[in-house]
């Protein structure tokens, strides 16, 4: 508002308030509209709010800066136009990053992870993490967005062992509260574990306040393990629009492969030996020559190590070897050291997580200090004393 010349000295100095303080109503304002569904106005507040900030350089705004950086790309997401402030983005954490403020780092470097991911830019996402100068995790609520951005990453580029050690890592460390982001961390979780042929854990979909929304990925995972093709082909029909919402489509596409491979799994135990159109049939392979198709499958299963047995080409059967003792193999070996590792890793994160308090390792010093000049004192008082007997 205008201040009349007229008014009181006390009122016009209000006007000239600290950019704190600005920064403060800016955002103030910013959450007002949004929550009022204004998101136009709220765009507009956006803009001058960040034009603003562009001209101040104090350390005491860093922290409101992080925040009103959030609002300002929710603001433009929510009016599909992300796209046109990436460069603004990269330009503000530049401006972070000369000014060594980390936590704007940190939050700029996931909005920045977000707006690419949105576009389905998963190369280019991963050459700005790559190339993004490293420091230590600040914000907790920021690491663990970062943590879920990488896992999607990570599981578009096929490293699905990496990626579900992340996604794992979001969900556990995120607040209870905020129960949208840990279910879409789980969501992921669970894809990643089908695609690496691990099935989940039942407590996994009846955590409290996810079931509902786990609901479409539980029977998913029950097709997968069963190995019925149809049943998961029914299962992703019925959910497709559940699916392209959480932008999994594309990763259940390659699940059809595992769950033909489970079907075979569970043939292989079931019979000694069987033919390759027998196979076909209980597979349910919808191809144009369905028996070459299963050979296909039948071959690269047993190349992977998934079946064991043996093709006998001339007679067009396979023959499935007699399972042995499970602990005469490396199963036990390979799942005791995944779990050690387990613990180890949690063990290390835990010992990064301590906080000590201020000035400790001085008085550490100090300490010691102390306790080699006593030493050397007493080592010079004994040389002295020899001396003195050696004149005597």
């Amino acid at each position: 508002m205008d201040v009349d010349t007229a008014a009181p000295a006390a009122q016009v100095s209000i006007k000239h308030g600290l950019p704190e303080i600005e920064i403060y109503c800016y955002l103030l304002v910013l959450i007002f509209l949004i929550d009022h569904k204004k998101y136009d106005e709220a765009k507009a507040c956006a803009n001058a709010s960040i034009a603003r900030l562009k001209n101040l350089n104090r350390r005491t705004v860093d922290v409101l800066a992080s925040r009103l950086y959030s609002y300002y790309s929710y603001a433009h997401e929510l009016t599909n136009s992300l796209a046109e402030i990436r460069g603004t983005l990269l330009g503000l954490h530049r401006m972070a990053t000369l000014h060594r403020d980390e936590l704007g780092q940190e939050t700029l470097l996931n909005l920045l992870l977000r707006n690419y991911l949105h576009y389905n830019l998963y190369d280019q996402a991963e050459k700005l993490r790559s190339k993004a100068p490293r420091f230590e995790a600040h914000s907790n609520q920021q690491f663990c967005r970062y943590l879920f951005y990488l896992g999607k990453i990570r599981t578009i580029q096929l490293e699905y062992t990496d990626a579900k050690e992340s996604l794992l890592q979001a969900a556990r460390k995120a607040p209870t509260a905020a129960r949208g982001f840990r279910i879409q961390c789980n969501k992921w979780a669970i894809i990643v574990r089908l695609l690496l042929g691990e099935i989940p854990e039942r407590t996994v979909f009846m955590q409290k306040g996810m079931k509902a929304a786990l609901t479409p990925y539980f029977e998913l995972t029950n097709a997968v393990r069963v190995g019925d093709l149809e049943l998961f082909k029914a299962v992703a029909e019925k959910f497709a629009s559940t699916f392209s919402a959480d932008r999994t489509s594309n990763l259940i596409v390659r699940l059809r492969h595992n769950v033909i491979r489970t079907g075979l799994r569970n043939i292989s135990i079931s019979y000694s030996r069987i033919s390759l159109p027998d196979i076909a049939k209980k597979l349910r392979l919808d191809s144009e020559n369905p028996v070459a198709d299963a050979e296909c499958i039948v071959a690269k299963a047993i190349r992977d190590g998934a079946v064991d047995a043996t093709i006998d080409h001339a007679n067009g059967w396979v023959v499935s070897k007699e399972t042995g003792d499970v602990y005469s193999t490396n199963e036990p070996q390979a799942a005791f050291n995944s779990r050690i590792a387990f613990c180890l890793n949690m063990h290390n994160e835990a010992v990064k997580a301590l906080r000590f308090p201020p000035n400790s390792h001085k008085e550490k010093e100090s300490a010691e200090k102390r306790r080699e000049r006593l030493q050397q004192e007493e080592e010079l008082a004994k040389h002295m004393a020899e001396e003195d007997d050696d004149d005597f």
